[in-house]
């Protein structure tokens, strides 16, 4: 599962890691992403611009928005067969950007979990892979949504979850964004752990567990 995530980075930086994205000038760091909160996607509209969904996947046939709440994550494992994802897998696709996320290591029994800081060593901008939908609400008013897909973990993060969000080398963009319906077989490739070698993880102090939370002191290490 993926929980909570960050976009810390700068306009400049992000625009360099994703030089053909059209990124908003006013875009915040973020240290502490939470679901149900505005998230940083590129939908698969051919428009290659920058939007702002609400992370938490809302499906166009549901009746009450509120499903979006348990519907932050989608496993990639089964993508093509769950009615919520089958259609935006196929049709509607997204970039979540991000250049960080946090996972809870369990110490040992009824020992509290520790939160850990999770990145590329590089410290750069990455893009997970995301799915997305739009919701008619009864009054005329549209909500974008979006969830993150998970997989198997790699060796760094299984020593902290059993699952990870998918990351998605740069190789991967056009196929993902491709607008129009693809074959899930073609897309399937791209769903892999990534490379555990090009990452590392750390502690941070409990005050990620609240998403009232939000500096530059969450990302700290601590001992």
């Amino acid at each position: 599962m993926c929980g909570r995530f960050t976009l810390t980075a700068d306009v400049n930086a992000i625009q360099g890691t994703f030089p053909w994205l059209n990124v908003p000038s006013e875009l915040q760091p973020r240290y502490n992403i939470a679901p149900s909160q505005p998230v940083a996607v590129v939908p698969n509209d051919g428009k290659n611009r920058l939007d702002f969904f609400v992370w938490g996947l809302i499906p166009s046939w549901a009746k009450d928005p509120s499903i979006g709440n348990r519907m932050i994550n989608a496993r990639s494992e089964t993508l093509a067969e769950k009615p919520s994802f089958r259609t935006s897998y196929k049709r509607r696709r997204c970039l979540v950007l991000a250049d960080g996320f946090y996972e809870w290591r369990q110490e040992g029994k009824g020992q509290p979990k520790t939160p850990m800081y999770i990145r590329l060593e590089s410290g750069e901008p990455f893009a997970f892979a995301g799915l997305w939908d739009q919701w008619n609400a009864p009054d005329g008013s549209v909500i974008l949504s979006c969830t993150i897909i998970t997989t198997q973990p790699n060796a760094l993060v299984e020593r902290i979850h059993n699952r990870m969000p998918v990351i998605l080398p740069s190789q991967a963009y056009d196929a993902w964004l491709e607008p129009g319906e693809q074959h899930p077989a073609e897309l399937d490739k791209w769903l892999s752990p990534y490379p555990a070698q090009e990452m590392m993880a750390y502690p941070v102090s409990r005050q990620v567990n609240s998403p009232k939370n939000e500096s530059p002191d969450v990302i700290l290490p601590v001992a």
